[in-house]
């Protein structure tokens, strides 16, 4: 309701700018990628680091997911995201004054509780507005916001003085109008009472997705894992593949992010079987490629095999969620999406830092995305036996069921 004296903004302007929080959430997550080799060479640090500095985000997420992911429920929309927005700001600010391993540190960790916090409470307000733009929304701006991030950072540190400084200046003002709209936008729920008690973690797992939980498990832990491998080393990747410039190294995570999004679009409307399985097939054909064109040095190939990777992520992600979310009742939901988000980054993180201890102390980086790309295809192949066989027990139980009738 319109406060005296005080200009609201309108559902439709209130849905771009929860959207565009999102995208620039997910933007600043993204920007560090095409600048680790250049903070490497400074500061003297081992791809091992360079894993645990991006792993250290995922963790963060995940923690502020948990204690935070509900709050909004209880105190509102806008203050949960004011708060998220100021700290996401503070690290930008710490970013800029970085000097060694322990700042960029907490910089990725105060980016994380910030992202946490701000990604239940923009997704909730999104679809208090509209839900079905809502929906689509939330789908597409996680990938947009990954893929303009690391784009406009490899571009900046390439064309513009500052590499290490001016994409989070420009993200900190970006951050400011998004604040100042926060303050003009309506609240979207109604506050109500148990925030203290919302801030303890919750985690059940109902008897009806058991089953199919054991069947997207392997397909969340690929996709995310393949996420954070190509996040935390993709660029450098293509560096030893071909001594390009940080621009094609930031178009890593920018072709991988884009396709993801323009797969949840395309298949949106499908059942949650048919996108699984496109988004396993396009993993294990995305890897295939990866895996010849790393043999080949061929950057061209990487880059479809990267194309197909970010397919298999959308299709896989989504079709995880479109699995398991019919199955769940209204109360549980917060609970088993928990749950579901703890498969996701602790695939985001625990592989790349092993990736980033193999790289050092085994067969190098191209040896390592070899065999990244084999344990990945695995997991995929894993996967789809475990869609076929729950396939099968649908139709046998179906078939008894009108058997008996």
């Amino acid at each position: 309701m319109p406060i005296a004296g005080r200009t609201r903004l309108s559902p439709g302007v209130s849905l771009v700018l929860l959207a565009s929080i999102l995208v620039s959430f997910l933007a600043a997550s993204a920007a560090p990628t095409p600048l680790y080799g250049i903070y490497q060479e400074r500061w003297h640090f081992s791809p091992v680091t360079t894993t645990v500095v991006f792993a250290v985000y995922a963790l963060a997420v995940l923690a502020s997911l948990l204690t935070f992911g509900k709050l909004s429920d209880h105190v509102g929309r806008r203050p949960v995201l004011a708060v998220a927005i100021v700290v996401q700001m503070l690290s930008l600010v710490v970013f800029i004054v970085a000097n060694g391993v322990p700042t960029l540190l907490v910089a990725r960790l105060l980016q994380g509780l910030a992202a946490g916090a701000a990604t239940g409470a923009v997704g909730a307000g999104m679809l208090d507005i509209d839900r079905a733009r809502g929906t689509l929304a939330n789908s597409i701006a996680p990938g947009l916001g990954t893929g303009s991030g690391a784009l406009l950072s490899a571009l900046l540190i390439d064309f513009l003085p500052a590499p290490t400084r001016l994409v989070y200046v420009v993200l900190l003002v970006i951050l400011l109008i998004q604040l100042v709209g926060i303050a003009l936008m309506p609240e979207t729920v109604t506050p109500m009472p148990g925030a203290r008690r919302s801030l303890r973690p919750e985690i059940t797992l109902p008897r009806a997705v058991r089953e199919p939980l054991l069947v997207v498990v392997p397909v969340l832990f690929a996709v995310w894992a393949l996420a954070g491998f190509f996040g935390a080393l993709g660029p450098a990747l293509v560096r030893s593949l071909m001594n390009t410039s940080i621009v094609v190294g930031g178009l890593v995570l920018f072709v991988f992010a884009v396709f993801g999004s323009v797969a949840v679009v395309l298949l949106r409307n499908a059942a949650a079987r048919t996108v699984i399985v496109t988004g396993i097939v396009a993993l294990v054909l995305g890897m295939i490629v990866t895996l010849v064109s790393v043999m080949a040095e061929s950057v061209p190939g990487f880059f479809v095999g990267l194309a197909l990777g970010g397919v298999g992520f959308g299709g896989g992600f989504q079709g995880s969620l479109k699995t398991i979310t019919p199955l769940v009742e209204a109360h549980e939901r917060s609970s088993v999406l928990s749950l579901l988000y703890i498969v996701c980054y602790v695939g985001f993180g625990l592989p790349t830092v092993i990736a980033g201890f193999l790289v050092v102390y085994a067969g190098g980086l191209p040896q390592t995305a070899d065999e990244y790309s084999v344990a990945v295809i695995l997991l995929a192949l894993v996967a789809l036996l475990g869609v076929r066989r729950a396939t099968r027990t649908t139709k046998q139980t179906a078939a008894t069921g009108r058997g008996t009738r």
